[in-house]
This record gives structure tokens, C-alpha cells and sequence, in this order.
């Protein structure tokens, strides 16, 4: 119950400054484009599992409407579309064996989005903050090494439900945050650079109390270069 208040406050956080009432001065710009970059993806278990970073791409299109420049501030909203392949590559220093999980996912994060600097042409530094959702439409397992019932007793804690387990709950939902570096052109487009972290407040495994596990969640470093082109925007 506390994760579902959590997501629904950064829904509310998220809305764009239209729904205020205008205080600055208004902006009726609409931009498309695309997004590619790479993640950095852990799984938080509880019992513990030990884990590398799992690297992996990330890519999608995204959809930005700026609304109104208040003060120094430039206010927008953004919403994205995007395929992510997240996961977890467990670190097992007991034996020879490896294994890693890979979860593909089709997300949709739902921005806030203040800029500061120049607009027109030059750089502006933003930071962006919202919901996302997402849904894991594939995952595989990749196993190496033995995986023998000796080499399984050495794991720690003795943590190995999850091998030949199927992700139980597809449906993810969380909060994102990032901040990123601008260039703006006046007649090729806007390029940015990004780094963003998701975090998780959905499992993906069931969490009741005869489940192996009580948490199971998804925490993601983000890596991305964004292209936008203008299809409206209005006259300063």
C-alpha cells in the first residue's frame, strides 16, 4: 500500500504547469524524435542475492510539449516509448557457474521536465522527474558452468529459488529521475545527453509470506542521447 502512495504522489508531482494557472510566459511547442542508450540493471532481493550491474540497450521514441517559461525556468512535459532489456547477473564467487536473466520490457515513462538556459539556440541544463510504467513481454535465463547440486548447496544463504522460476508479475511500475545537457538548434533540432535512475516499487516475483521472496525489484542507471525535431512551435 505504502509503494501504490508513493507512485500515485508522483503522478500528481508529474502533471504538466498547464493545469496551474499561467504565471509566466506561455509556450505551445511540440517536439518527436527518438532516444537510444544503455542500461545498468540490478533485481533488490530479499534474502540477498549477490549481483553485477547487468548491462543491456535501451530505445525508444519520445514526445515532448513545452508549456510555459516561468521566470528563468522552462516548463515542460514529456512522455516516451521505450523497449529496455533489464535483468539481473548474479555475481557467484563459490563456484565456476554463471548466470544471468534477461527481461525485456516495454516502458513508458511520464515526465516533469525544467530547463534552465538558452532556448532558442544554444545549452540548457534540464532535470526530468515522473512515474513510468512498464511490462516485461519476454524473459530467458542464461546459465554456464556447472549447476550441479553440489555447486548450488555453496550459494549464500542457500538462495536458489530463483533458477527456473518465470517472472510471476509482469507489470512494473516505479519512479524515474534524471538530469541531462541540451544543445538547441533553430533549424536542425535539439540534442541531448542524459543519465536517469528507476526505481521500482512493483516486484517480479510474489511477495507473500510462503513466497521465497519478500522483495524483488527493479533498479535501473540510465545512459541516453535523445534527437527532438519541432512540429509546433509557436513565435517568441
Amino acid at each position: 500500500m505504502k509503494r501504490r502512495t508513493v507512485f500515485l504522489l508522483s503522478c500528481l508531482l508529474a502533471l504538466p504547469a498547464t493545469l496551474r494557472a499561467q504565471v509566466g510566459d506561455p509556450r505551445r511547442d511540440l517536439a518527436i524524435g527518438f532516444n537510444a542508450g544503455a542500461t545498468m540493471n540490478m533485481v533488490t532481493f530479499t534474502p540477498t542475492i549477490k549481483q553485477n550491474l547487468k548491462p543491456a540497450f535501451s530505445g525508444g521514441l519520445t514526445l515532448r510539449y513545452t508549456c510555459e517559461k516561468y521566470f528563468k525556468s522552462l516548463c515542460a512535459f514529456q512522455v516516451e516509448l521505450n523497449y529496455a532489456n533489464l535483468g539481473w547477473e548474479e555475481l557467484i564467487e563459490t563456484s565456476s557457474d554463471t548466470y544471468s536473466r534477461d527481461m525485456h520490457y516495454i516502458q513508458m515513462p511520464v515526465l516533469a521536465r525544467m530547463g534552465w538556459g538558452y532556448e532558442e539556440k544554444g545549452a540548457m541544463f534540464y532535470v526530468v522527474a515522473g512515474p513510468q510504467l512498464g511490462y516485461c513481454i519476454a524473459d530467458r535465463e542464461h546459465r554456464g558452468g556447472a549447476f550441479s547440486e553440489e555447486t548450488l548447496n555453496k550459494r549464500p544463504n542457500k538462495v536458489t529459488q530463483q533458477y527456473g522460476k518465470a517472472i510471476d508479475r509482469p507489470f512494473d511500475y516505479g519512479i524515474t529521475a534524471g538530469l541531462g545537457l541540451e544543445v538547441n538548434t533553430r533549424k536542425v533540432g535539439h540534442f541531448m545527453l542524459e543519465g536517469r535512475y528507476y526505481f521500482a516499487l512493483s516486484d517480479i516475483y510474489n511477495n507473500g509470506k510462503r513466497d521465497p521472496f519478500s522483495r524483488s525489484a527493479n533498479g535501473t542507471i540510465v545512459a541516453k542521447v535523445t534527437y527532438l525535431f519541432d512540429i509546433l512551435k509557436k513565435k517568441k
